[in-house]
């Protein structure tokens, strides 16, 4: 399982429908994407640039992305971004490795 933080922002539209008909929108749509291996370890409402925050757990990259793809195409919201989040020992494993991949920066 991977670990991803998704930030999402709402269309004007789709505000005024909730607002019409309130309901828990992170509830529905964590019970949506499921089916795909998709769940929420952590949902909030937020204000801000973002309206919703999510932790979620994928079983990859490909059906978390697809995902992430149905829910922006569905077109109430406006904004989303997913980002990969990598478990403290992972992000060492990869500072540990990027000291052995040579990579020197442009000199001007």
């Amino acid at each position: 399982m991977a670990r991803y933080l998704i930030q999402v922002s709402y269309t004007s539209e789709s505000w005024a429908t909730q607002v019409a008909n309130p309901t828990n929108r992170l509830e529905a749509v964590a019970n949506m994407l499921a089916p795909a291996g998709i769940k929420f370890v952590d949902s909030y409402y937020a204000f801000g640039e973002f309206d919703m925050v999510v932790i979620a757990d994928g079983p990859d990259n490909v059906s978390t992305a697809a995902g992430v793809i149905a829910v922006a195409a569905g077109g109430a919201v406006s904004k989303l971004q997913t980002t990969p989040l990598l478990t403290p020992e992972e992000g060492l494993a990869a500072i540990t490795k990027a000291g052995s991949i040579g990579y020197s920066p442009a000199v001007s």
